[in-house]
């Protein structure tokens, strides 16, 4: 495949960096807010034919240099046998696992329950344009466990999953292998059918103290990743809020790791693996600003851009929901057309 992305993950010299965003799929774009209108999102998750056309649209609207699996990191708790509804608040467990006395005998694991998503795959391969690659991904452990315990869709500190860490290490670690075991399946299959690169999404890293998080989550984490490299996929990994504990984050881990808009991409480069590519890391929130603000800030890339190849340009989070999409479309034209002094 002839893509920007893969050769810069591969460590060939690119013009320029490549650029794709995380959440680019979804309520930024005019064209699905229109798919909206007539179907939900569990419909469009789990309608091969819907979940390729919005996987696309960002490829087709913004034009940039890949396409993620439209799907949600909550389809692997379902595949743990627990009951999930999305709602226009947010998605809600039938039953969370703070609710029971014994969390670990409530997972029955039910893989069938993934099969669209891989039918969705093929569906992408076949409709996508010969120079796009896809990527895959899933939760990382950590996110995923605390959103299993989530009894309130507001709750963003997660207060059950963490009491429940500190209170059952045991049972905690029994949870966290259930994860690992059907996220290596899922993301396995995932590249059986297609994809070409993988994120592992750590969206809370930072709910843990560094060193509880690199003693629990991460050896999970690198199971996961590592099983897709086995494969012969390149693998990302994105732990929000892991703070200087990214640095753990090596050749060994991952083939590249996102950065976070709260830590400097130069600062990043310094501590992270040399081997390790860097993705990252503009602050989505500056996309409410008008374009010649956006500019300003898009320019200080430029130094950075012209000294490391091994870098692949995205935010550092997902897209906000409301953020205008002509700043998106801005920004990706931007590094299409900036001098990047290579």
């Amino acid at each position: 495949m002839n893509s920007i992305l893969l050769d810069t993950i591969n460590g060939k010299s690119t013009s320029r960096p490549p650029v794709w965003f995380m959440r680019q799929a979804g309520r930024v774009l005019p064209n699905y807010r229109e798919l909206k209108e007539k179907y939900s999102f569990v419909e469009m998750m789990e309608t091969p034919d819907l979940a390729a056309k919005v996987t696309l649209m960002p490829v087709n609207d913004l034009d940039v240099d890949a396409a993620i699996l439209f799907s949600d990191i909550l389809v692997v708790p379902q595949a743990l046998g627990m009951s999930l509804e999305f709602t226009n608040a947010g998605p809600v467990f039938g039953a969370p696992l703070q609710t029971f006395s014994d969390p670990v005998s409530h997972l029955k694991t039910d893989l069938s329950k993934l099969n669209h998503i891989y039918a969705a795959i093929d569906r992408i391969i076949e409709t996508r344009p010969s120079d796009i690659p896809l990527i895959g991904f899933c939760g990382a452990p950590l996110t995923t466990f605390c959103f299993m315990f989530r009894d309130n869709v507001r709750d963003i500190t997660f207060k059950n999953a963490i009491e429940f860490i500190y209170r059952d290490i045991n049972a905690t670690k029994k949870i966290i292998d259930a994860i690992t075991e059907v996220s290596i399946e899922y993301a396995v299959n995932q590249v059986k059918h297609g994809i070409n690169i993988f994120q592992l999404f750590e969206t809370y890293g930072g709910l843990l103290p560094e060193d509880l998080y690199l003693e629990l989550i991460l050896p999970a984490s690198k199971k996961i990743l590592n099983a897709v490299r086995d494969k012969g996929v390149p693998t990302i990994f994105f732990p929000k809020d892991l703070g200087h504990g990214i640095v753990k984050v090596t050749k060994d881990v991952a083939d590249f790791v996102g950065v976070d808009w709260q830590m400097p991409i130069d600062y990043a480069r310094e501590i992270v693996d040399c081997e390790v590519g860097i993705q990252g890391n503009l602050d989505p929130r500056l996309l409410y600003s008008n374009q010649n603000n956006i500019m300003q800030t898009l320019e200080k890339y430029i130094e950075f851009g012209s000294e490391n190849q091994k870098w692949i340009f995205n935010l550092g989070h997902g897209i906000m929901p409301d953020t205008p999409f002509e700043n998106v479309k801005f920004v990706v034209d931007w590094i299409k057309s900036a001098n990047w002094k290579r």
